[in-house]
Parts: structure tokens; C-alpha cells; sequence
């Protein structure tokens, strides 16, 4: 049985997870060429070594990152997310002329 560490669970089993995708910086939406954000969107670098992802521990609905080697599938390490993003990123609305209070 594969154990994932859960930063706010601890130790679970790996079939509780969902893989999220890589954690990398986002194009502004409303900024960038149709390419650019379909390269976002679609590929990915699919390189060795050790990869940052988004994960997802399902029954607690607990979003964190991982550290992940790609070739031997350990995880190196877990963390909240708000250990590398400071700053919340509020998404407007279509249509909406100003920020919901």
C-alpha cells in the first residue's frame, strides 16, 4: 500500500488523492495569445526529476502541494499552498462590473 503524507490528515492512503496537475504560473486569461493559453490548458513539460503538484485529498476536500520524482514516484515532500502563494486571486465574474463584497 502506497501512503501519501496529507499536510492537514497526515498519513493516508494513496487511492484517497487525486492528482491536480503541475503548479506553474498562469497566463492572464484576458492578456494572452489563444496559443499561450492553450499551451497552458493542454501540455505539459513531461520532464524527470522532481515536479511540483496540485493534490487533492478527496473525503476532506484539502487541496495542498506535493514534491514528486517522476521517475520513481516518491513524494519528497508536502506542504500547504500557502506556503508558496501569499497573495489570494480573486476571479471576476462575466459580466459582473464590480467585485463581489
Amino acid at each position: 500500500m502506497k501512503i501519501m503524507h496529507c499536510p492537514l490528515n497526515g498519513p493516508r492512503n494513496i487511492s484517497e488523492f487525486v492528482y491536480g496537475g503541475d503548479v506553474r504560473q498562469m497566463p492572464q486569461p484576458d492578456e494572452c495569445t489563444d496559443k499561450a493559453w492553450a499551451e497552458y490548458v493542454f501540455y505539459a513539460d513531461n520532464r524527470a526529476g522532481v515536479v511540483t503538484e496540485w493534490w487533492l485529498h478527496t473525503p476532506s476536500g484539502y487541496w495542498f502541494i506535493a514534491e514528486r520524482h517522476t521517475v520513481t514516484d516518491d513524494i519528497v515532500r508536502t506542504y500547504d499552498a500557502s506556503d508558496m502563494f501569499q497573495q489570494r486571486i480573486d476571479f471576476m465574474v462575466a459580466g459582473s462590473d464590480k467585485e463581489e463584497q
